[in-house]
């Protein structure tokens, strides 16, 4: 399992590293925010059509691992791609080159993700799924932090070659892992394939409650990411200061993750993923209090610790709730959109927060996080119709 987590961290971590850099680049050669800000749409936005396609393929498709290696072949290649282009060509160039790259993430955020019940032992998936939690706890926390210090010490070019080394290099710990059969037969029509996957996921309450819970925490989150940059400003911090409140909220995420798996055992996991997106709408109330940064760490730090049972509960859901021959729709569907929900969260906060201020945006965050959970909870009541 080593070779799984080493190429599915680095995958992450490149795509962690890919939204940051974007900006980046095309503000440095175009000195243009508009153009990076559709790029970055453009890269987002597409997952949300292409996540049950890709699940469908991948479920139906023997050579699952060289789907995963294809998708950070193209990665590899738009991004080496993009320095060649950016400020040297036609605008559209550039964020067309960025929507082919995201095109396929949810290959990253789901595809990998869809293949933990074919390799490990059910005995073992809580555990798994608290490693693969962290895998991506990694990812987040590096990502970011990696691309923003390589840019600042060395130059954007470098950061855009590092991510196609990380890659490269997920595609070599790829190659590692046993070849896994198909989960479905491909006699079925593909596009019946893609409903079926779509038809589970809302006709099972008790995935659809964890769905619709995480996938409302990333509508959330991707507010978040406008309000604390320019909430930076009320504690006498610059904007990148908001850098390390995601740290602190992912290392709290990672902590909890690894240390409580025995979660999954007690609780069902959707009433996991609801209890803990609620317990961080109720630790982000507090963030307008704070008046010193190091106060607003801490409460980051905290409400991460209570966010970290969130993730590998989801993962829980998914496998429990879904048959093995859907795990790739399922996850990858999901996955799709979590990621259009976390970009109209982007361009909700882009609007909504010069208008109301920082502060009122915070608690706007909590109360769309204690919403979701509500959501989650009233979903739950019913019975599901899949149980593994």
């Amino acid at each position: 399992m080593a070779s799984y987590y080493l190429a599915a961290t680095l995958a992450r971590l490149a795509d962690e590293m890919v939204a940051f850099t974007l900006v980046l680049l095309v503000l440095e050669r175009t000195d243009s925010p508009a153009l990076a800000g559709i790029t970055g749409a453009a890269y987002a936005l597409p997952a949300v059509a292409t996540g049950p396609l890709l699940g469908a393929w991948l479920d139906r498709t023997p050579y699952r691992r060289s789907a995963l290696a294809l998708n950070q072949a193209v990665l590899g290649v738009v991004m080496l791609s993009l320095l060649a282009v950016v400020g040297h060509s036609a605008h559209w160039i550039t964020p067309a080159l960025a929507a082919v790259a995201g095109a396929t993430l949810p290959m990253v955020s789901g595809g990998f993700t869809s293949m933990l019940p074919s390799l490990i032992p059910p005995d073992r998936l809580a555990r798994a799924n608290s490693f693969e939690a962290a895998s991506f706890g990694a990812a987040t926390i590096t990502g970011p932090a990696t691309a923003a210090t390589i840019a600042a010490t060395l130059s954007v070019n470098v950061a855009v070659v590092v991510i196609a080394v990380a890659a490269t290099l997920s595609i070599c710990a790829i190659s590692r892992l046993p070849a896994l059969p198909p989960l479905q037969t491909a006699a079925e029509p593909f596009l019946p394939a893609v409903l079926a996957g779509l038809t589970h996921l809302v006709r099972t309450p008790r995935l659809r409650a964890s769905t619709v819970t995480t996938t409302l925490l990333m509508g959330a989150t991707g507010l978040l990411l406008i309000a604390l940059p320019l909430h930076m400003a009320s504690l006498g911090m610059p904007k990148s200061a908001a850098g390390y409140l995601w740290t602190a909220v992912e290392i709290g995420c990672v902590t909890t993750a690894l240390l409580l798996p025995r979660l999954q055992a007690r609780w069902r996991p959707e009433q996991v993923v609801i209890v803990s997106v609620a317990a961080y709408g109720l630790a982000v109330t507090t963030w307008p209090l704070a008046t010193a940064f190091a106060a607003l760490l801490v409460m980051a730090f905290v409400g991460g610790l209570l966010e970290g049972p969130t993730l590998p509960a989801m993962f829980a859901a998914r496998q429990q709730y879904s048959p093995e021959s859907l795990q790739g729709r399922v996850s990858t569907t999901a996955a799709s959109l979590r990621v259009g929900a976390a970009a109209i969260g982007q361009a909700t906060g882009g609007l909504l927060v010069p208008v109301i201020g920082t502060h009122k945006a915070l608690l706007v965050v909590a109360l769309a996080l204690l919403a979701a959970a509500a959501l989650g909870a009233a979903i739950s009541r019913k019975a599901p119709l899949y149980v593994s």
